[in-house]
């Protein structure tokens, strides 16, 4: 494989990379705002990374990328809160993701956030909220993968999902049923 003009070699995504991207697509997943708040600033990222552990203690694993800029702040604020985002809430989604113009503190600053143990922002109409501590990170690849111990949670009864599948979100209905 050959080079294009401008990149290197090591720029490109080997053929075993991009075919797992490709089938990574059609995962669907639930979309997530992870936030955190402490000595190393207050940020929030978007993420379908997440997934339950255990109920034993109640765990989740969050991965987030180690070359992102908010990355030091998960690993040293250690307090997070995985926030499990209802479908009307794509915007929201694009926000932490980056892809709009807001900035962090304009993110924050939207009248949709309480503060919550040791000032972690927790989404008010969140389907549900995990707040906890960090209690282990494994390094895998590009990503840390951060095993949440949660303290407190709180579920709400209504609403419809939003999930990320084939590079795209999806508002799917409370009690969807497949044909």
């Amino acid at each position: 494989m050959s080079a294009q003009p401008g990149r290197t070699a090591r720029d490109e995504i080997d053929p075993v990379r991009k075919l797992f991207r490709q089938a990574m697509a059609h995962l669907g997943a639930a979309v997530n705002v992870i936030t955190t708040a402490g000595t190393h600033g207050r940020c929030g990222i978007t993420a379908s990374a997440v997934c339950s552990v255990t109920d034993a203690p109640p765990t989740l694993l969050v991965c987030i990328n180690r070359s992102s800029s908010m990355h030091a702040a998960f690993a040293g604020n250690r307090h997070v809160c995985v926030n499990v985002l209802p479908g009307h809430f794509e915007e929201m989604a694009r926000h932490f993701a980056g892809l709009t113009r807001l900035s962090m503190e304009e993110r924050f600053s939207l009248p949709v956030w309480d503060e919550g143990a040791h000032g972690v922002p927790v989404l008010r109409d969140a389907l549900a909220s995990l707040q906890g501590r960090i209690v282990e990170a494994k390094e895998v690849g590009s990503h840390s993968v951060m095993f949440v111990e949660t303290t407190t949670i709180r579920v709400r009864g209504d609403g419809d999902s939003l999930i990320y599948f084939d590079r795209n979100f999806h508002r799917v209905p409370r009690g969807c049923t497949a044909l």
